[in-house]
């Protein structure tokens, strides 16, 4: 696997200024690794067969754990959380039941980082290697009491009008005649975003000659296969800063490495790691482009640990120089990590809920996030 490991040592030369005597940050980049916890970053970074070896993202300067719960109901009452629950968490600044996405346990709408960051003129985008219109992204860029309706979550992101959206999922913006789709109407989501301003692009090729500010990115009809010809999450987000960067008031964007999840369900721990690194690339992409513009705060962090991975022996395969466990299918209740850097990282260290992180980069901006939604403006 050819990775940018040589990134780390050297990626940022930021001073570190205490937040309250510097500039706050115009951009945010939040980063999330689905189901990385320390076990699948200490993996990716032992595999590399060496000592010194670094991750992109050890570059980064503050660091923090962050506890995942969500309000239930679920296995342990709530103790562990899905993918839905946490994404409302990271971008509401509100713990909701497993399976809703941007919504109170009530059923009740509540705006996100997103919507907030909109609101003060700034660019949108949500990246990831799933469908577009999963739990990871919806989270931030919808709202809905069951994170399964995911034709309803398309039409809602071209609704706000999210400036950048990448992925997979290409079947739940596709008319139900057509092949494949996966909608339930004949609502043909293409050619509305087409008339929305949006360039739509379905391959590498068309994304590397795209120059837009306003992208929707679709390269398989359900999950991407993460593999070449279709362009990876560095790639993907290469792109997107490209075109939020164009805006003047700045921007947020999450990106998603999706599939670290999806490996660990599967107790897959070579999948894993080939999916840990690829997202390590994307970091090593934001860290770059915030070298560059010292105006950018990014985090990177996880919705919650999924497997229970361990690292407990000499090699038996492909994951390096260590054997790897798993406790279980199914996603566990142990903090996971985040990382910082850039203006006021200071403010996304120590143990932390994955509510503060919204509260704080809202705060960073002076806006709110997690305000109620007047039921007719959902």
């Amino acid at each position: 696997m050819k990775h940018l490991r040589w990134l780390a040592p050297t990626l940022l030369a930021l001073s570190i200024t205490p937040c309250s005597a510097a500039p706050r940050p115009r951009n945010v980049i939040l980063l999330i690794g689905d189901g990385m916890g320390f076990a699948q970053t200490s993996l990716a970074r032992l595999s590399f067969g060496k000592p010194d070896a670094a991750l992109n993202m050890d570059a980064m300067r503050y660091a923090a754990m962050v506890k995942t719960q969500s309000s239930g109901p679920g296995a342990l009452y709530g103790v562990i959380t899905d993918s839905a629950a946490a994404a409302t968490a990271l971008a509401t600044a509100n713990k909701t039941k497993n399976g809703m996405l941007g919504v109170l346990p009530t059923g009740a709408a509540v705006t996100s980082i997103v919507e907030a960051a909109m609101g003060a003129g700034k660019a949108v985008g949500l990246v990831t290697t799933v469908t577009i219109t999963h739990a990871t992204p919806a989270g931030f860029g919808a709202h809905e009491s069951a994170r399964g309706d995911e034709d309803a979550i398309a039409p809602q992101y071209l609704d706000r009008k999210i400036d950048v959206l990448m992925g997979g999922g290409e079947a739940f913006f596709l008319p139900r005649s057509a092949k494949g789709s996966k909608r339930k109407d004949e609502r043909d989501l293409l050619a509305e975003a087409r008339s929305k301003g949006y360039t739509v692009v379905k391959s590498a090729a068309e994304l590397s000659a795209a120059r837009t500010q306003r992208l929707l990115g679709l390269f398989s009809m359900s999950y991407m296969t993460t593999e070449a010809p279709e362009p990876s999450v560095a790639d993907m987000t290469v792109k997107a800063l490209e075109a939020l960067s164009a805006r003047k008031k700045g921007f947020f964007l999450m990106v998603e490495g999706g599939q670290i999840d999806s490996f660990c369900h599967a107790n897959n721990a070579p999948g894993a790691l080939k999916q840990t690194l690829d997202f390590d690339a994307a970091v090593g992409k934001a860290l770059e482009f915030a070298r560059k513009n010292p105006d950018t705060l990014v985090i990177v962090t996880a919705d919650h640990e999924t497997g229970g991975m361990a690292i407990v022996g000499p090699a038996t395969g492909s994951t390096g120089e260590y054997s790897v466990a798993f406790g279980t299918k199914g996603h566990s209740a142990t903090v996971v990590p985040l990382l910082a850097d850039g203006p006021c990282a200071e403010r996304f260290s120590g143990v932390l809920d994955n509510t503060d992180i919204p509260k704080r980069i809202a705060a960073l901006w002076g806006l709110k996030v997690g305000q109620l939604i007047p039921a007719a403006a959902k």
